[in-house]
């Protein structure tokens, strides 16, 4: 079956943060919405039809994680990923986010170094600071127009007693699938000084043509990696909230569980488990498609910017429906930058320094809509610099 991602759908009034929430956090509802991390496609047909047979059923009680999901699950990721996950590794999560902060909570002490690798993902430093452990930054390089680690750096930060290092993998926003040797390099480091990596692992189906998502623990035997997983970004359904860590060590799984039976939060709902097992069981066509149709978009914004917006330059991006644009030949301090695109572009997209220092003068956008709104928001852009 073919899908049709360019007809629009109108999300207004779904109590949407990235639709209903413009107005509170861009002082404006009058700007195309391109922020937050979900798309503006409809999810697989089946997962949808999956949940309407489930809310025919009229008892929503206590629910079970089924052996069936694990399952679906399983099969996904090594199908797809050629990456085999024994059941009794996986801890269903409430969200990626809460399970960055239960890991740091089980496995360091107040005040201990955690490692981030900047631009990246801005919950991964409130994740740091929230739970009073000292934040280190290992910045990535950008070197001819992609990013890399700075492998020195990090080996410095890990001698110097930082024990776990929060991975991007694929990294958002910078667009980077990392490459076996990277991997193998970072493990190197990780080996030598016994340090645990949590590997956020959320966009790894969501890469494009000529590039592979490897999954860390799948090369990683004698390091401790624990993975966050989920299909929330893959089909479209973070509202539902759940996710998966898989923790090959026993000690760290026990840690960990723990601290979210301390939290008494309860992440199970029928809806959630149903959307998750039918989106890994059945969205694999849908979501080949789909990548299809965001290298087209990748490829169509990259042409336009070169055409049109040579102010504008698109850092090569590999995976993910998030681009990350160079603005600094703008010349524009980033509040301005900000402003410029809501008010004068009616582009509503994230503000580089929110990924941190290293994100002044950036510009995040979310293309995983029409390939029309992106034309119209594109055309704005050109038509307010001009």
């Amino acid at each position: 079956m073919t899908i049709d991602f360019d007809t629009p759908v109108d999300r207004d009034q779904t109590a949407s943060v990235k639709h209903d929430g413009c107005s509170a956090y861009f002082g404006t509802k009058d700007v195309i919405p391109m922020w937050v991390a979900d798309m503006d496609f409809p999810v697989p047909e089946q997962v949808t039809e999956a949940l309407v047979q489930r809310a025919k059923h009229p008892v929503y009680g206590y629910t079970l994680y089924p052996d069936s999901m694990y399952q679906s699950m399983i099969n996904w990721f090594e199908q797809r990923h050629h990456w085999k996950i024994a059941k009794n590794h996986i801890v269903m999560c409430p969200g990626v986010v809460p399970s960055l902060h239960a890991a740091i909570i089980a496995l360091t002490e107040p005040g201990d170094q955690v490692i981030v690798q900047s631009p990246v993902y801005f919950p991964f430093f409130s994740a740091v600071n929230d739970t009073k452990r000292t934040l280190v930054d290992n910045e990535l390089v950008l070197e001819d127009g992609i990013y890399r680690m700075d492998l020195a750096h990090l080996e410095q930060c890990a001698q110097q007693g930082a024990k776990l290092l929060i991975l991007c993998s694929p990294h958002n926003p910078v667009g980077r699938v990392w490459q076996k040797q990277e991997l193998v390099d970072l493990l190197a480091i990780a080996r030598r000084y016994q340090m645990t990596i949590i590997s956020d692992e959320i966009h790894a189906d969501l890469i494009f043509p000529n590039y592979q998502h490897i999954p860390l623990a799948s090369m990683a035997e004698d390091v401790s990696i624990i993975t966050a997983v989920s299909p929330s970004k893959t089909f479209n359904i973070p509202g539902l909230g759940l996710s998966a860590l898989v923790i090959d060590d026993v000690k760290q799984r026990k840690a960990i569980q723990n601290v979210f039976t301390s939290w008494h939060v309860s992440n199970t709902n029928p809806f959630s488990i149903c959307a998750f097992e039918a989106a890994y069981d059945y969205g694999e066509n849908w979501l080949d498609q789909l990548m299809l149709y965001l290298d087209e978009t990748r490829d169509f914004v990259s042409d336009y910017l070169k055409e049109y917006l040579p102010e504008i330059k698109l850092i090569e991006s590999q995976g993910t429906y998030l681009l990350w644009f160079d603005c600094r030949k703008m010349s524009m301090q980033d509040d301005d930058l900000w402003q410029f695109f809501i008010k004068k572009a009616k582009v509503g997209m994230n503000q580089g320094p929110l990924f941190g220092r290293t994100g002044s003068g950036f510009i995040r956008m979310n293309i995983a809509c029409p390939r029309s709104i992106v034309t119209t928001a594109l055309d704005n852009i050109k038509q307010a610099l001009r």
